[in-house]
This record gives C-alpha cells, structure tokens and sequence, in this order.
C-alpha cells in the first residue's frame, strides 16, 4: 500500500488549507482567525519519539522543560537512556512510568528508517506495541515526523476544544466523534490538525501542541 501524500513543506499545507477552507465553513472561518498555520515537521527517529512520550499528559511547558534537561543530560539515544540510573532519569524530571516507557522504547529496535515506507496504519500497529506508545503518540509521529498528509489524532485535547468552539458544540467531542468528523477533511486531514491547533492558541492563548 502506499504511504499517501507526504508534507515537505509550507506550499503543501497552504494546499491543504486552500483545499480545506473550500469544503468546510468551519475550517474557513478558522484560517481567518489565525495568523499562520505552522508546518511543524520534525525529524523522525528515536529522539523525536522520545520526546512525544514525553509530552504525553503534561503542559507543553513543562515538556518542554523536561525535554531540555534530557538534551542537556545527553539522555535522547537509546544507549544513553538504557545506560542511565533512576537517579539521573528522576533529576531531568521523568515519573516512574515516563522512566518505564523510556527504556522500552530504548529497547525496542525499532527500524525508524523501515517506518518511512509503511502506510500510516502499519506505523501505528508497530509503534503501539511499545509500552508508553498510545495511538495519540503514534498518531503524532506519523504526521510530525513522517509527514502524512491525511493522519489525524482526534485523541488530542486540544484539537476537541477547538473544535467545540469552531462548531459550537455544546460539549467536546470524544475521540469517536472528532474523528468520524475528521473523515470529511481527507485527503488532508493532518492539516485540518494544524487548522485546529492553531486555532485553539488564539481562542485559548495558549499553545495546545509542542
């Protein structure tokens, strides 16, 4: 099967915007509210994907605190983290769990370059069998790292408040929900993802991403 559309650049996601704001008056009224909508493509590999564990259930603050301390420690390969003590991974500000996902992730050989040739499904299936990998994280290194053009991670907090506020739902949607809508903004979903985050860092003032 075919990985899809791939995002390299900021000309594809204006494509995608173009496209979007054509089909759906939400999304429209959207790209008028905000400023840009940012490209926020990032290498893949085991660092990146670290770094999504990291995230998971905090601030972007305070992930991003905690990854800066993990770059300065030099705790970002798999040997380093394999290598590290309770201690050192404690200092940088990991949990226990976050301490357990590390190491499983730092032990799990995945083939990151192999990843770049597999559908968005397959990428999914072989990172969620890592301890500490939710579809959310999956979902995020797929569309981040890999660059897919039509993933979406209706789990993310942030894309259902925005889209409460865009569509004035009475209450935020759930996962099912957000992404039984998502399925209208194929082919470019991922986009659609950057439409609400950048949406939600106006309504909200704060950044709903790293």
């Amino acid at each position: 099967m075919s990985v899809g559309r791939i995002i390299r650049g900021p000309d594809c996601v204006a494509e995608g915007t173009a496209w979007l704001a054509a089909r759906d008056g939400g999304l429209a009224r959207a790209l008028e509210a905000v400023d840009e909508v940012p490209l926020r493509l990032r290498p893949d590999g085991f660092a990146q994907l670290l770094s999504a564990i990291i995230s998971q259930q905090v601030s972007v603050a305070s992930a991003n605190a905690i990854w800066q301390r993990m770059q300065t420690a030099g705790l970002i390969d798999p040997a380093a983290v394999l290598a590290a003590q309770d201690e050192e991974l404690r200092a940088v500000g990991l949990s226990r769990q976050k301490m357990r996902y590390a190491r499983a992730l730092a032990a799990a050989e995945i083939d990151f370059a192999a990843l770049r040739g597999l559908p968005t499904d397959a990428v999914v299936a072989r990172l969620v069998e890592v301890p500490g990998i939710g579809v959310w994280t999956a979902e995020i290194y797929a569309m981040f790292s890999l660059g897919r053009a039509d993933v979406f991670a209706p789990g993310d907090l942030a894309l259902q408040e925005a889209a409460r506020l865009l569509y004035g739902l009475d209450e935020r949607p759930g996962e099912r929900a957000l992404r039984a809508m998502a399925e209208r903004w194929r082919p470019w979903r991922s986009v659609a993802a950057r439409v609400l985050w950048a949406y939600y860092r106006v309504a909200k003032d704060r950044e709903g991403i790293r």
